[in-house]
């Protein structure tokens, strides 16, 4: 029996789902990614406003494929994609050659073209990104507390990114206002966007319970207002509002991860490649592509595709292992499936005690204190790893049960987690980008 061989390029959620699918079914797989670590997306935010440590939501690769039969990881940067022997070269010197090539590279930062957004913004996209973002902040609170400059922030991005970075700042926020370490009023907290409402995937009733959390919080939302350009000290709107900002937090969308012009195929929105229902790449035998760096068809109820699926984590968790089944499948004979989302809901977290959920495909919606419960125990679930799972769980518990706790520990250091063990191979490697 010829053993299948795959290449998984991204440890993302996508890719961490294919490979894991992979070797349940029996393939050869190496994983490739630039970073030595998993990174769960949905909690950058904490870890950039010190309510969660990194290691916290960055969990070894080598650590995950470690017990997977046939699954090893390589880390290095991919350079060269051969689509037709499904072959990736990685450092620009190993190639690997595969029968399955899965591409799950995740996405970038999209600044839409507005002046200097890639130069002044600090995007919140990676776990790097977060502690890029927590090293400045803390920067900037310090001065503050000195009372040597003002320390405004912007957020631009008024979806799940944009709301719950803002209710976290402007927690911090009061928070040191509250222990007598910043004046009241000091630091102002912006939100803004071109589009007309808070939430915009979620319900009218979310969209209103979002902008009156944020703003019993104290922040200065601002919509349908598109950003023209940000400078070093000041972002100007597009209607020639200026707003002064020490601090740009961008939110405002991402596109697909550069690695997917290797392939050499047309990009489409977002430049994301278009795949087909089955995920595959048209014209490209044995090359899926899944997650954030693909446009997914949404399929209606009669197996029709109807637009594309959002970049959301349990599209790519979905994805990666639906596309590795069919992969599987193909190779032995059978025939491919259209991929099926099920959809289980989309939740937001806006503050203590304040979060919008609405479960299920037909969307029950609940807000306040049990839909705040109900985000914890989610992604507490959805972390990968025990450890992770633990340290997040007493993290929350205790800032639930001090307010004023992530104040403190900005105010002096960064958070830390258990040491779990004295072996490095716990430990992901994150560098500031």
């Amino acid at each position: 029996m010829v053993t299948t061989s795959a290449v998984v390029v991204g440890g993302g959620l996508a890719g961490v789902a294919s490979v894991q699918e992979l070797s349940k079914l029996g393939a050869h797989v190496t994983l490739v990614d630039r970073n030595d670590y998993h990174q769960f997306q949905p909690l950058l935010y904490q870890v950039a406003t010190a309510q969660l440590p990194a290691e916290d939501i960055a969990r070894p690769l080598s650590e995950i494929v470690d017990g997977l039969p046939g699954a090893t990881f390589l880390q290095g940067e991919v350079t060269a994609i051969d689509p037709e022997t499904r072959s990736v070269t990685v450092d620009g010197d190993r190639v690997l050659p595969a029968d399955v090539l899965v591409l799950a590279a995740g996405g970038v930062p999209a600044f839409h073209g507005v002046a200097g957004a890639d130069e002044h913004t600090f995007p919140l996209y990676s776990v790097a990104d977060a502690e890029r973002l927590r090293l400045h902040l803390r920067e900037v609170l310090d001065r503050a507390m000195e009372g040597s400059g003002d320390a405004d922030v912007v957020v631009v991005g008024a979806g799940p990114t944009g709301v719950e970075t803002t209710g976290a700042v402007c927690e911090l926020v009061r928070a040191l206002e509250a222990v007598g370490r910043i004046p009241a009023g000091r630091l102002s907290v912006h939100l803004v966007d071109a589009g007309h409402t808070l939430l915009p995937a979620f319900s009218d009733r979310a969209h209103r319970y979002a902008f009156d959390s944020l703003a019993a919080l104290g922040a200065d939302i601002r919509l349908e207002h598109g950003v023209a350009a940000v400078h070093a000290d000041h972002v100007v709107l597009q209607d020639g509002t200026s707003l002064a900002a020490t601090t740009v937090v961008w939110g405002g969308g991402e596109s697909g991860a550069p690695v997917a012009s290797l392939l050499g195929v047309p990009l489409g929105r977002g430049g994301r490649i278009d795949v087909t229902p089955e995920l595959t790449v048209p014209g490209l035998d044995g090359v899926y592509a899944v997650g954030d760096v693909a446009n997914v068809p949404a399929m209606d109820r009669h197996g029709e595709a109807d637009g594309v699926l959002p970049q959301l984590g349990s599209v790519a968790q979905q994805s990666g292992s639906w596309a590795a089944r069919n992969a599987m499948a193909v190779v032995v004979g059978h025939k491919a499936h259209p991929f099926h989302y099920k959809d289980k809901g989309i939740m937001a977290m806006i503050g203590r005690n304040a979060a919008v959920a609405e479960m299920g495909r037909r969307r029950h919606e609940i807000d306040g204190p049990v839909a705040f419960g109900a985000w914890l125990g989610v992604h507490a679930m959805l972390l990968s790893g025990v450890h992770s799972r633990t340290d997040a769980f007493l993290s929350w518990a205790r800032n639930y049960a001090d307010r004023d706790h992530a104040a403190v520990v900005e105010s002096w250091s960064n958070p830390r987690r258990i040491v779990w063990a004295d072996d490095d191979v716990d430990r992901p490697h994150i560098l500031p980008s």
